[in-house]
């Protein structure tokens, strides 16, 4: 049977490898920037907080996205929203690999921050033309495969930036989303829109999306502006503010939408909130890893770290982000076969247990090298077990929405833990010289076993709750038992 004559209900291995590509290809375009931030510094000619900005605004941009995407896809489509969100993504891949100067570069990040909105859309199309289990595994290739497009980012980002220059490190991932995309054209079935009873296309709660984003916007840009140490006391606290009074409207809307943008029914789902639980926390400590390990490789050899480069620190890092690609793929299948409970308690048994080891033990380079293979694994399997367990768990015409808010999740626990711990170094950092203490690092790995271990109390305390008989009021009869 032809690719692109599958019925509706089905399909093929074709098809889940034109949206693994699609993913590998964003995978790389997202990942170029981290290891050139210092090239383009020194292009552009701008400062080490202006060029965060690059990265950061990618960040902020797919936090408001995810969600957003996925409820159109839920609406209108998974493949018809995917398409289009693919012609904005290739728009500012273009822009930026002929940005002139860092507010062009800028505005193309944004454009490609959108990007992130595709991991919903693809799950989409896997739940509604695959069963249960083999969407599971499915996911699991999907995320593994946008995972490893990370990896090669990171890899190819130097070369092709030296080689020609760092506007090609821009256009040539650009190129291969665009080849992606037209795979996932002419592949992918089409998912037509969800309709109601009466046939008509459902509508959109816009007022729900416009505060769902604004409250997402609000949070995503004080984080990063919080941890970039730019914002006084009061700033912090009045953002804290509107972000407390952006998410009471959304919800107060939500309930009394007609077609919410987010049914908080589906929210208060077991499945579903303590995913959201379970994966920020998970999240947490992996961004913890993310930030502590590649700092003390940089650290000095004439103290108690290694002195490397940013080259030497791709390649000790490499494992660690393999490691990361081959859990996702795990995460789907390992869910299907143990559960999620199981998957999450393993991955932070061995995440804490791992960064204690480290605390005390981390004279060599390969001790970090290990460290992060495990942590990466583990946190890889379950954040994935718990984004396929839910995917699975809503109605299919809420995949998208549901999977957007886990994906976002994920965005903001890996902020925020990266966050606490560069706190954690500033903290213990040398006022003089600014390099944080061998303490500073003892501390920060010890903080994310604490964390990790606070995800066994979660699935212990949730696991209560959801085993808890029931219990009825007897019925009285106007005598008091």
């Amino acid at each position: 049977m032809s690719p692109s004559v599958l019925s509706p209900g089905r399909l093929g291995w074709l098809s889940i490898c034109a949206l693994g590509l699609l993913a590998l290809a964003l995978g790389t375009l997202q990942s170029v920037v981290e290891p050139a931030l210092p090239l383009l510094q020194q292009e552009l000619g701008v400062s080490p907080a202006e060029g965060a900005l690059v990265a950061n605004t990618l960040l902020v941009t797919g936090a408001v996205t995810a969600p957003v995407a996925g409820k159109l896809g839920d609406r209108y489509g998974g493949k018809r929203v995917l398409v289009r969100l693919m012609a904005v993504v290739s728009a500012g891949g273009l822009l930026a690999g002929l940005a002139p100067n860092l507010p062009v570069l800028l505005l193309g990040q944004v454009l490609q921050g959108v990007m992130v909105g595709a991991l919903p859309l693809s799950f989409i199309l896997v739940r509604k033309h695959l069963p249960a289990g083999a969407s599971q595994v499915a996911i699991g290739v999907v995320v593994a495969l946008f995972t490893g497009g990370g990896m090669v980012g990171t890899l190819v980002a130097g070369p092709i930036a030296e080689g020609l220059s760092w506007h090609g490190m821009f256009a040539l991932p650009t190129l291969a989303v665009v080849a992606g995309t037209a795979a996932v054209v002419r592949l992918l079935p089409h998912d037509p829109p969800v309709s109601s009873d009466g046939g008509a296309e459902l509508s959109i709660d816009w007022p729900g999306v416009v505060l769902l984003s604004g409250t997402l916007l609000a949070f995503m840009t004080g984080l990063v502006t919080v941890t970039n140490g730019s914002l006084p006391p009061l700033a912090v606290g009045a953002l804290v503010v509107v972000v407390a009074a952006l998410a009471t409207g959304w919800v107060l809307v939500e309930r009394r939408a007609v077609s919410p943008m987010v049914d908080l029914r589906m929210l208060a789902k077991p499945a579903m909130w303590q995913s959201c639980v379970l994966t920020f926390v998970v999240t947490i400590g992996s961004g913890m890893v993310i930030l502590l390990l590649p700092q003390l490789f940089a650290v000095s050899a004439d103290g108690y770290g290694f002195g490397a480069d940013t080259t030497d620190i791709g390649l000790f890092l490499l494992p660690g982000a393999v490691a990361g690609a081959v859990s996702d793929s795990v995460g789907g299948v390992a869910v299907r076969r143990f559960g999620a409970r199981a998957v999450v308690v393993v991955g932070s048994v061995v995440t804490a247990a791992t960064m204690i080891a480290l605390a005390s033990l981390h004279t060599a380079a390969w001790h970090l090298v290990l460290a992060k293979v495990l942590t990466a694994f583990a946190a890889g399997v379950g954040t994935t077990a718990l984004l396929a367990r839910s995917a699975t768990a809503v109605d299919a015409e809420d995949t998208g929405i549901a999977t957007g808010l886990l994906v976002v999740t994920r965005v903001i626990g890996v902020a925020l833990g990266a966050q606490i711990g560069g706190a954690v170094l500033a903290a213990g950092a040398d006022p003089v010289t600014g390099v944080p203490a061998e303490s500073a690092f003892v501390a920060g790995f010890t903080v994310a076993a604490l964390v990790a271990a606070s995800a066994l109390l979660v699935v212990r305390s949730t696991k209560t709750r959801s085993t808890k008989p029931r219990t009825t009021k007897p019925r009285t009869t106007g005598v008091a038992l």
